[in-house]
């Protein structure tokens, strides 16, 4: 019972987290430039693959956990794509 406590808790802290991440990467963006779609799509898929990552090694489901993984690498290179692309528009 109390190691599934434990479980919960870090699987809430990492949720938590990763919303708050949200929040860092608007801030960043609004500074910089405008973003794409590209980005914004990118960067979601990116903290929800890490979300079910860590849900999977919390749940010890390994399908879970690959699954993740793949989603938030995914995630990362639309993101970078986005990034690649918004450089090009501006000509740097």
């Amino acid at each position: 019972m109390k190691h599934t406590n434990m479980k919960l808790a870090h699987l809430s802290a990492t949720i938590i987290l990763a919303f708050c991440s949200f929040g860092v990467y608007a801030v960043e963006s609004q500074e910089a430039a405008p973003i794409n779609k590209d980005q914004v799509n990118g960067r979601v898929k990116e903290a929800q693959g890490s979300v079910k990552e860590v849900t999977g090694k919390v749940l010890d489901d390994k399908g879970m956990e690959m699954d993740g993984n793949i989603q938030k690498n995914m995630g990362k290179i639309q993101a970078g794509y986005g990034d690649l692309k918004q450089d090009v528009q501006k000509g740097k």
